[in-house]
């Protein structure tokens, strides 16, 4: 595999911001959509292999009409940014057609299923919203997917809000060697957005930029150094991964999904030894008082 990151732009496909799955070449577990309302009326998914979660990025909402084992139709309600809290979220299983409908943007996550399950729904206001780290290392994340809140086959997806300044992914880690308890064997996409820091005036112009870091753990090559910007993607097929860095004056958000070969669905990560130390100067600091953000 050669393409680790597509800019802005460059994974549209078929009316979709962003389409990348497994015909990318070296991708098999994984996929991710964004789509945009003023760039089409509505949005079709098929009824195939791929189990799929949906929520909106921003606007104020959606309707989800799917058809499938237990066919039925969602509106899932959305929220001013991805900085402004939780959206409401729907877990379709495999074998699900969908037809989407709305105002805003909307992603769709992505997993190679392994079983059947059932549809699930989990309004805003139940989506758990936990702080890791401390200190420059604080982050927010909204645990859509997590082995504990969904019971998918195969997926893991989270978002993560990064304010200004801080750091996720630190210290660097790796999940891609399966060893039973220790370390799990998972794809990963990025999905980025930034925006002016939330807690400061909005400027007249802005670039928002942040960064990212992949690099080997093994005899596998990934060497990634990336600016970010709003729209660009990461895929992470194996190696260390992080720090994913806010830089200042502009918050960071990501969208992570996971999904791989293992034979259970679990999320274990080894850190790099080089940098495991870093987890003890956080035992003195206090989450960033920033956090949470939530809706207005």
């Amino acid at each position: 595999m050669q393409n680790f990151y597509h800019a802005s732009g460059t994974a549209a496909r078929s009316g979709w911001q962003v389409q990348l799955d497994d015909t990318e070449a070296g991708w098999s577990y994984t996929g991710v959509k964004v789509g945009q309302f003023d760039k089409a009326e509505s949005f079709s998914l098929p009824a195939d292999n791929w189990e799929r979660a949906i929520w909106p990025l921003s606007g104020d909402g959606i309707l989800v009409e799917y058809l499938g084992s237990a066919p039925g139709a969602k509106e899932l309600r959305g929220r001013k940014s991805v900085f402004h809290g939780p959206a409401d979220f729907l877990f379709l299983p495999r074998n699900t057609a969908a037809k989407i409908t709305g105002s805003g943007r909307f992603i769709v996550a992505e997993a190679k299923a392994k079983a059947d399950a059932t549809v699930q729904f989990t309004a805003k206001e139940d989506v758990e919203v936990t702080l890791r780290g401390a200190g420059p290392a604080s982050r927010q994340v909204h645990d859509y997917g997590g082995v504990n809140f969904l019971n998918a086959s195969a997926m893991i997806v989270v978002e993560v809000i990064v304010p200004s300044g801080n750091h996720s992914g630190v210290p660097p880690h790796k999940h891609d060697t399966f060893d039973p308890g220790v370390e799990s064997n998972l794809e990963e996409i990025y999905y980025f957005e930034l925006a002016p820091d939330r807690n400061q005036a909005t400027p007249e112009a802005s670039d928002p930029i942040g960064y990212f870091r992949a690099y080997p753990s093994d005899d596998r090559m990934i060497s990634e150094a990336r600016e970010i910007r709003s729209g660009d993607v990461c895929l992470v097929p194996f190696g260390f991964h992080g720090p994913v860095s806010a830089i200042p004056p502009y918050d960071l958000y990501f969208m992570n999904v996971m999904a791989g070969p293992d034979p259970e669905r679990t999320w274990n990560i080894v850190d790099d030894p080089n940098h495991s130390w870093a987890r003890k100067t956080w035992e003195n600091l206090a989450p960033d008082s920033r956090l949470p953000y939530l809706a207005d």
